[in-house]
């Protein structure tokens, strides 16, 4: 199987580890993947803002990189969210009939990561070894947006040593949000706080996610804090091997 990785802005710019595991992960699955320098960001930033024909033109570029791709891997909810969502509506208010034909026919080959391992590929065992506890934040795009539902615990309830620890009241949001945080920071901080304090409850040594957004907003108050706690998204637990395990940072 071929697919195209859609690395996003966001990971490419702060998190190019995240790409790095997403690659060595499907290609030990067997999967040929493609990487298209041209991509760009999906436009969410944009949409998000007002900034709706700045957002039509990021949408727009995505169609017509990604239309005649087999499969396209995206390693973040919230950018999958973005192109599920938001994108029919703006090629329909910007009146690009031909966008949105593109778009429909695209559209079910667009895959956020565990979506692609557990319904594309048809895997939950990827082969992965990481020897930690682990708890698992549920973002707010992938649990409200996708509904990835159990995928994730299902992924991490095959990684061999692994010890997954529940996280209580997983369907609040950590605070993040984009421009929600920066706009509205006593508030973001203090759901921040709240989902520290139920993160920290759990004595994991990492949290993961499927969005490095969200945990970048906790590994940062988590750094603060002088906590050990680290966190890792999920690609960077499945990549992980016995023969090639994760490397902690510093």
């Amino acid at each position: 199987m071929r697919a195209s990785l859609f690395i996003t802005c966001y990971n490419d710019t702060l998190f190019p580890e995240t790409g790095r595991a997403v690659v060595r992960l499907l290609e030990r699955l067997g999967v040929e993947l493609d990487f298209l320098p041209a991509q760009t960001c999906c436009g969410q930033m944009h949409a998000n803002t007002g900034f709706r024909a700045e957002a039509f033109s990021q949408a727009k570029r995505f169609v017509e990189l990604y239309r005649d791709e087999e499969c396209v891997v995206i390693p973040s909810s919230s950018c999958v969210a973005m192109i599920r969502d938001q994108y029919s509506g703006l090629f329909e208010e910007l009146g690009n009939e031909e966008l949105r034909t593109h778009f429909a026919a695209l559209l079910p080959r667009v895959f956020e990561l565990s979506e692609f391992l557990t319904d594309k590929l048809g895997v939950e065992d990827v082969g992965a070894y990481f020897p930690h506890r682990v708890t698992y934040h549920a973002s707010c795009h992938g649990l409200r947006g996708l509904h990835v539902g159990d995928r994730p615990f299902r992924l991490l309830g095959k990684v061999r040593g692994l010890e997954l620890v529940s996280l209580a009241n997983l369907e609040c949001c950590c605070g993040f949000g984009g421009t929600f945080s920066v706009k509205n920071a006593e508030v973001s901080t203090a759901m921040l706080d709240a989902k520290l304090t139920d993160v920290l409850a759990t004595d994991a040594e990492y949290c993961t996610a499927l969005d490095n957004s969200c945990l970048m907003h906790l590994g940062g108050a988590l750094h603060r804090q002088k906590k050990s706690l680290q966190t890792i998204h999920l690609a960077g637990i499945l990549a992980s091997t016995a023969e090639h395990p994760h490397r902690a940072t510093a």
